[in-house]
């Protein structure tokens, strides 16, 4: 990419024809033959503005006026950018940099994001959502990869960026997710793991072992029942009784994951990273389940790029580790020798604001490994509203109290009420602090949907369009706010500026 004099891009007569001031984002002033493209922003609305001539010119859609076109930052002309400007398109982690998933559900943070990054080998997913998070705000994977396409043209980011479509569950969304641009697919197979047989006891067990079919128990038995594996400096036995646990618990998903990397994930004309979730359970994987599962995807000739178990401790959304840090430590380092073993790479799931096992996790996993964060990211919106607009904030943490009970519904969180301070204790200038309460955190965090989305009596937006216009006018502060957040991150993650 070649960055042109931003004097070529003449703003008076953007402002002119608008009709209010514009901002021109220089890093994305960009020269393509006999046509120079931009990006500006005029009050909330950002727009991508062509001087000159040629194809990008007559393809992209908008109004033209004097050699001047002020195209709409819409999905038809983000695939226009994609076709000229490859590095706006999202791609594979081919090279398996270290990786972070930075889900951003306003599709506002991404510049931000690229501001923490500067200097580091990390690659990022700036488009990651599940179907849970695009119901929740409205939004579709078109409209996430848009968002993240266009920041990285606002801010010339040309190292390269992935697009996760996050904890799929079904066939269809898969489909849909890559039709879309998804590079990475994160299969959740929670439907398909039996979490109730880890309960049983060993006589229930094995009436429920007795029930599969004889030729299924059979080939497990003769690949895996008393064998020894020697996996870094350990030696794994799979016992009996282990084995007939991991075969009632797994051996559905398996089938589940085998078919769709031989229909999505193989044939696919580009290359996708898969990633296998087994977190979503009740109780943390096993090491000795965890080898099970990475010997049948071995057996099944399935290629993942990264797994994602069920660590021990608690992982909830938005707060740091709840656990003891020596026995993660000794249980990541069993996962850790398992990845490296079969050649993928360790996923950590809801990995936002785990500050205290990030350490841990940069001097036990030898190599590259993936973390995911997303909701820390909306926590930081809602920081900026407790500094900037202190009487939108109280509506919103009032409307998080209502909306609650709703919310848990759908996420495991400890959160304690009581224990959060009462709004009208505590004064205007002192509203940031909520979001150094891990109760205040939780509750912000997952009554996002409904603060974003929720309606007033008249049907307009109760507090999601308050948001979004602060959002614009602060621009600059949320993105600083964001590399401060996600710097911190990175930095205790091991992934240090070169």
């Amino acid at each position: 990419m070649e960055l042109y004099d931003s004097r070529q891009i003449d703003t008076h007569a953007l402002e002119t024809r608008l009709g209010k001031p514009v901002k021109l984002y220089e890093k994305s002033v960009t020269s393509l033959g006999e046509c120079i493209i931009a990006m500006i922003r005029c009050d909330t609305t950002k727009y991508i503005v062509a001087h000159g001539s040629g194809p990008v010119f007559d393809e992209l859609a908008g109004e033209a006026g004097q050699m001047i076109k002020i195209c709409p930052a819409d999905h038809a002309n983000r695939l226009v950018l994609n076709k000229y400007l490859p590095y706006t398109a999202p791609v594979a982690n081919t090279t398996k940099r270290p990786s972070l998933g930075l889900g951003d559900r306003l599709g506002q943070a991404t510049a931000g994001h690229i501001q923490a990054l500067q200097g580091t080998n990390v690659f990022p997913f700036f488009a990651q959502q599940s179907i849970r998070e695009l119901n929740f705000t409205g939004r579709s994977f078109d409209d996430v990869i848009d968002a993240a396409a266009y920041a990285v043209f606002q801010e010339g980011y040309t190292t390269g960026y992935g697009a996760d479509g996050d904890h799929l569950k079904r066939c269809e969304d898969i489909e849909k997710s890559l039709s879309q641009g998804a590079t990475m697919i994160t299969l959740d197979s929670s439907e398909q793991i039996d979490n109730l047989i880890q309960s049983l006891d060993e006589e229930a067990l094995l009436g429920r072992y007795q029930q599969l079919d004889h030729e299924i128990r059979e080939r497990f038995e003769k690949l895996y029942q008393e064998q020894l594996f020697t996996i870094g400096e350990e030696v794994i036995k799979l016992d009996r009784m282990h084995l007939m646990q991991d075969v009632l618990t797994y051996h559905k998903a398996l089938d589940f994951i085998q078919m769709v990397y031989e229909n999505y994930i193989r044939t696919s004309s580009k290359p996708i990273d898969f990633e296998i979730s087994i977190d979503e359970t009740d109780t943390p994987t096993n090491p000795k389940s965890h080898l099970f599962i990475a010997l049948e995807l071995k057996r099944r000739q399935v290629a993942v790029s990264t797994l994602a178990p069920r660590f021990i401790g608690e992982f909830q959304k938005g707060i740091d580790y709840i656990g003891d840090l020596e026995e993660f430590s000794a249980d990541l380092a069993q996962h850790a020798a398992i990845a490296n073993h079969f050649g993928y790479r360790l996923s950590i799931h809801s990995g936002s604001d785990k500050f205290s096992i990030f350490p841990i996790l940069a001097k036990t996993i030898k190599g590259s490994f993936h973390v995911k964060t997303a909701g820390t990211n909306w926590l930081e919106a809602v920081r900026l509203v407790a500094l900037k607009d202190p009487g939108l904030y109280r509506r919103m943490h009032a409307h998080a109290l209502k909306r609650f009970a709703d919310a848990k519904k759908f996420y495991h969180v400890t959160t304690k009420l009581d224990r959060i301070n009462a709004l009208e204790e505590v004064q205007d200038s002192e509203l940031w602090r909520y979001l150094e309460d891990d109760n205040a955190r939780q509750l912000l965090h997952i009554t996002y949907g409904y603060l974003l989305k929720d309606t007033n009596e008249q049907g307009g937006s109760l507090l999601g369009d308050e948001l979004f216009n602060l959002l614009a006018r602060e621009e600059q502060e949320y993105q600083s706010l964001l590399a401060k957040h996600i710097g911190k991150h990175l930095s205790l993650l091991g992934f240090s500026k070169q």
